[in-house]
């Protein structure tokens, strides 16, 4: 049944439905369950669902392992229990004292609901966060349920990922491990922005994060306000939709979250406050952040956590892990690992399950929290060799800035004075994917790693290829953009891709049936900059026409090793639909009020003295 749903229901089957399966019968015969409103300190109370081992005792306590979450901590009734509990089943296995709660807002639980809550730099008795909320329930848990070993350990995927993060700063001292996983860190950079830029895949999402609950709800109460399918071919109906403006009029006016995005089009104090990264200072427990590699919606999060700790906090017990993972795929085994088409290896979640999640926690919250667990520092997969690398300290210090310059189609080694030039026309944008059923996606997920082939040749997208490698080459760490470039328009945006272009005689250890991989176009990398931004995230500015501009940003970092016999690409394009809302390429206030009447065609050109700045590991 479950492979014939469309994937926007398929998401809540796996945060809502799953949880209601049949009841487990370990995790029956093992826990009692309790249902408990837990006050905050301003009076509002959280809906908390506690799973205790039945042996538990003065001579056998448990610490506890907590999960907040804004997807429902269903079921619900006490004598209705999860058919799995913890991260993993080893250490459910294990067995822990498991805690989820619903934070404010959400489901059962009082208060009112906010997107990536600010966080309260100087807090008085009534000023609450996610940081103050994690606090109380660790007090109140600590204090009513007995037997406990008077340690916990928090973790979440994706938005509660977001919790587990906030959850840091509490800096209750019974805390002593979390692991925020899939964390969104600035919305500037993560889910529905990148770098500003309004990413329209996450159109269908808004009804989740944008309608508030009037009372107690076990079930989604914005289930109506989804937008339906109405064709396989997803495409149609973001061709039909409009600019981004037609849609939220349409579809979105009554939607708080949406229309706080059309308000705020520039990193102004809505957007500025609700980054987590200015807080993350003086962290002085164990923190292993967990991202995948391919993770189409919560990849700067994980990244930068997990740089600023390492930063500001010298005492933290700091890891990384990053996988060859969509979106939380870590969490669940598949046997033979693939994202989209490409294969990676066999049983890599149990892995990563075993090895190191279970690890860290059993270590901390069992054994001893003031030592080390012997975890590495960062622990990476190599998206190209298809392996696990171990590094002391990420980025790898012996890893060498290397600068691939940009012309002539080629990538060379120097700079050139010539430029390349390409016709860009916002009603004939270039598309993101040639697979139409993606496009009714809840969220976009495969193209990180797609076959690019479909965008070679357009007029509008310019490549950049190198000769066959004669020898390996691994990009290991960031990636920086330096364009040099020069528009009729006065606004435009700059999508660069990262693609590993295959040999046409390539056969794949494990395939696809209906795959061509030779001379596959493997995206590695990508992101997308408006020009606009290109100086100053809050103060925008226009492009003068015809006049050569740096445009400088960062793609996210990669493992990725380019293989003798393969050869390294770069692609360059100002749309990228309906991944992204089309630029109109004319400076306005707020682009988001875009009409198709703004909508100009530009000449671009890229200078050859334009590169790609990598750190290369010999």
């Amino acid at each position: 049944m479950k492979k014939n749903l469309p994937f926007i229901l398929l998401f809540f089957w796996v945060f809502t439905i799953a949880q209601k399966a049949p009841n487990n019968d370990f995790v029956k015969e093992n826990f009692i369950k309790k249902e408990v409103y837990i006050p905050m300190r301003d009076g509002v109370k959280l809906f908390t669902s506690i799973y205790i081992p039945k042996d538990i005792s003065k001579a056998k306590k448990y610490p506890f392992l907590m999960q907040r979450t804004c997807y429902s901590v269903a079921p619900y009734g006490e004598a209705e229990y999860k058919s799995s509990l913890g991260p993993n089943k080893y250490l459910m296995n294990e067995k822990y004292i498991f805690v989820y709660q619903d934070v404010r807002g959400r489901y059962m639980s009082d208060g009112t609901f906010t997107n990536m809550t600010p966080q309260v730099e100087r807090k008085t008795k009534k000023d609450v966060d996610e940081s103050t909320d994690t606090y109380d329930t660790i007090d109140w848990l600590l204090q009513n349920i007995t037997n406990n070993n008077g340690k916990v350990g928090q973790y979440g995927t994706s938005y509660p990922g977001f919790y587990t993060a906030a959850g840091i700063l509490a800096d209750h001292p019974a805390l002593v491990a979390s692991s925020p996983q899939a964390p969104i860190s600035d919305f500037w950079n993560d889910d529905f922005l990148h770098n500003g830029k309004f990413m329209l895949g996450y159109f269908r999402t808004f009804p989740v994060f944008g309608v508030q609950k009037t009372k107690a709800e076990k079930e989604g109460w914005y289930m109506d306000s989804f937008i339906k399918p109405s064709s396989e071919d997803g495409l149609k109906f973001y061709r039909e939709l409009g600019t981004l403006k037609d849609g939220y009029e349409k579809y979105y006016k009554n939607n708080f979250f949406m229309t706080e995005i059309m308000n705020h089009p520039n990193y102004d104090e809505y957007w500025q406050k609700r980054s987590l990264l200015p807080h993350l200072k003086n962290v002085n427990h164990a923190v292993m952040t967990v991202g995948g590699w391919y993770d189409a919606e919560d990849l700067f999060g994980p990244l930068n956590i997990y740089k600023t700790i390492e930063k500001t906090s010298p005492k933290a017990k700091n890891t990384i892990v990053m996988g060859p993972f969509s979106h939380g795929a870590w969490s669940r085994e598949t046997g033979k690992h693939f994202h989209n088409e490409i294969y990676f290896g066999d049983s890599i979640a149990t892995y990563y399950q075993k090895n190191l999640e279970t690890k860290f926690f059993h270590h901390y919250l069992k054994e001893n929290s003031k030592t080390d667990a012997g975890l590495p520092e960062a622990m990476m997969y190599d998206t190209g060799k298809k392996e696990w690398k171990e590094f002391a300290v990420y980025p790898p210090k012996e890893a060498k800035k290397v600068n691939f310059y940009l012309a002539d189609g080629t990538l060379k080694n120097s700079p050139s004075s010539t430029a390349t030039e390409y016709y860009s026309d916002p009603n004939n944008p270039v598309l993101s994917s040639d697979n139409l059923r993606d496009f009714n996606g809840f969220t976009p997920r495969n193209y990180m790693s797609e076959d690019q082939r479909f965008a070679v040749g357009r007029p509008d997208v310019l490549t950049f290829t190198t000769d066959v490698l004669n020898e390996d080459i691994t990009f290991a760490g960031e990636i920086l953009a330096k364009l040099n470039i020069a528009s009729t328009s006065t606004d435009a945006d700059f999508a660069v891709k990262l693609i590993d272009v295959y040999p046409e005689d390539f056969v794949p250890k494990e395939k696809k049936d209906e795959v061509i991989y030779g001379n596959y176009h493997q995206m590695v990398r990508s992101e997308i900059m408006p020009a606009r931004f290109r100086n100053s995230k809050e103060k925008p500015e226009p492009l003068m026409a015809n006049e050569k501009t740096a445009v400088n940003f960062q793609l996210q970092d990669v493992l990725h090793t380019f293989k003798k016999g393969h050869r390294i690409q770069i692609q360059i394009s100002s749309t990228w639909f309906p991944l992204f809302t089309v630029n109109p390429q004319k400076f306005l206030a707020n682009p988001n009020l875009a009409t198709k009447e703004d909508y100009t065609k530009a000449f671009i050109k890229i200078f050859g003295d334009s590169s790609i700045e990598a750190d290369i590991l010999k």
